[in-house]
């Protein structure tokens, strides 16, 4: 597993001064048990990405052939140039999903729940993460808040954030970590969706090389494609 992928991957009401270890609600493991970090399938979407190197519109449609789901509309806010579009279709053979976010709650360690805040409206959970994979060292270094909405039983916030300066490999220091995944409430004709991803890193390689990185991506133009869903 990459690096970049081991890291991609105020409270709303707090309960006395301090958190309360606490077993997750039946209902927050059911959101969790059908959760996907990603969204729900069938969905046609653009994602507009945004770094201090690149910006990006692309849209995604799951009906096409997988190396034609993706398409790029402009690049540093202009159409793309022939050579770049062609470099850009030439990367979908290995770009198959609809969304670049990283797995969640298969690492999250249920025993180490922690209820950091409860308004009657939403609930705020902390855990500790578990390796996703054999060469995952991050993850003791990090935990995971999520944001939990009780009347629609649905998370719209997941926050994957290091809590301590860590070396991933041999000559990288990442001081900081903090991925912010959002996503919105459900309506009677939608699920949730995917709304908007925060990544910000900041470290070192080998003392002298910055790692400092920052992007947002956001998502909208969602469509059912195919039969529409019923949803409560």
């Amino acid at each position: 597993m990459s690096f970049c992928r081991q890291i991609l991957v105020g409270a709303i009401g707090l309960i006395g001064a301090s958190s309360l270890l606490a077993q997750p609600s039946a209902e927050l493991i059911e959101a969790l048990r059908d959760f996907r970090t990603e969204g729900p399938k069938g969905w046609s979407f653009t994602q507009t990405s945004h770094s201090p190197e690149r910006s990006r519109v692309e849209t995604f449609d799951p009906l096409k052939a997988a190396h034609l789901r993706w398409d790029l509309i402009t690049e540093d806010g202009a159409p793309p140039p022939a050579r770049v579009l062609e470099a850009y279709r030439q990367q979908q053979t290995r770009r198959t999903g609809g969304h670049n976010a990283p797995n969640v709650k298969d690492q999250l360690d249920m025993a180490s729940a922690e209820l950091l805040a409860d308004d009657g409206e939403r609930q705020r959970w902390r855990f500790l993460l578990t390796p996703g994979a054999a060469d995952d060292s991050s993850a003791e270094h990090m935990e995971s808040t999520i944001t939990f909405h009780l009347a629609t039983g649905t998370i719209i916030e997941i926050a994957l954030a290091s809590f301590e300066a860590f070396s991933p490999v041999f000559g990288v220091t990442v001081e900081s970590a903090r991925t912010t995944i959002q996503y919105s409430l459900p309506t009677a004709t939608n699920p949730t969706l995917l709304q908007h991803i925060e990544v910000s890193i900041r470290g070192r390689a080998f003392y002298f090389k910055s790692l400092d990185s920052d992007m947002t991506v956001s998502y909208s133009d969602y469509e059912y494609a195919g039969k529409k869903p019923i949803f409560p």
